[in-house]
């Protein structure tokens, strides 16, 4: 039984290489239009949006592309690093990054990995740490808010 969670972990693992990330993309952005984006750099297995939950419905959208391979993924992280790349003739150009495994809400369970949940006593050092995590979240929030006020007002 071990044996198909580590087949099932390693397979998953691949997918991750051969995918990548694809923000700022423009709220008007559809599978079939992602499609028929990255078609031209080669095969595209699938495509998944992320949902935004903290900014508003008309943030701009990002997505995980998954090509036929890691080399052609490869490649377009490449291109879109050298020039602009635009999507539906929006005026920003969107951008590539590699995958991530935190990226993927159905990543399996790393084989051998336990997850353990505790309340903290508001003495122990972690606590504060939590709380410092918590308020900069926060404030992340709100001047990510801000800065696509702004972008949105400039475009």
């Amino acid at each position: 039984m071990g044996n198909s969670s580590e087949e099932e972990y390693n397979a998953f693992l691949e997918k991750v290489k051969r995918t990548i990330y694809v923000d700022n993309l423009a709220p008007q952005v559809t599978e079939s239009v992602m499609r028929t984006a990255f078609n031209q750099f080669g095969y595209v297995k699938s495509v998944q949006f992320i949902p935004v939950y903290l900014e508003p419905k008309n943030a701009p959208k990002s997505a995980l592309v998954e090509m036929e391979n890691p080399k052609q993924a490869a490649g377009i992280i490449e291109e879109m690093g050298k020039l602009p790349f635009m999507i539906l003739g929006m005026p920003r150009p969107v951008r590539a990054s590699a995958a991530r495994l935190e990226m993927f809400d159905d990543r399996p369970r790393k084989p051998g990995r336990k997850i353990i949940c505790r309340w903290l006593d508001p003495k122990e050092p972690e606590f504060e740490v939590a709380k410092k995590l918590k308020a900069a979240v926060g404030r992340h929030a709100g001047e990510a808010l801000t800065v696509l006020e702004a972008q949105r007002a400039e475009e």
